[in-house]
């Protein structure tokens, strides 16, 4: 026996979409404190503006003289400490590390990154 195939014509579809945009207001922003920090400032190049006192074995000097902060292969500067995400060299840090504020625009952006 041959099997018997059925079509049923389908007159009207109506597809019927909602879209719902909930506005949330006053959303807090998670706090960065020493304890939530994850050092996320420590991947990026920093250049050796003044003289802080940083000890040389955390300074690369490129092929025109420009320093900045040593990374190693991770990708984190050298001076952080990998247990404790740290700085080891806090009191004579680099001047961007110290403009860089916990918390600030730049760090909160940097974080989602």
């Amino acid at each position: 026996m041959k099997p018997t195939r059925i079509e049923y014509p389908i007159r009207h579809c109506f597809l019927l979409l909602l879209i719902m945009t909930i506005k949330v207001k006053n959303v807090p922003i998670p706090e960065v404190t020493c304890s939530t920090c994850q050092a996320c400032c420590c991947r990026l190049e920093v250049r050796i503006l003044t003289d802080t006192g940083v000890p040389n074995q955390h300074i690369y000097v490129d092929e025109y003289g420009s320093e900045t902060m040593l990374r190693l292969d991770d990708g984190w500067c050298s001076a952080l400490n990998r247990d404790t995400f740290l700085c080891s060299i806090y009191e004579s840090r680099p001047w961007v590390c110290r403009e860089f504020e916990m918390g600030s625009y730049e760090c909160i952006t940097e974080r989602k990154e």
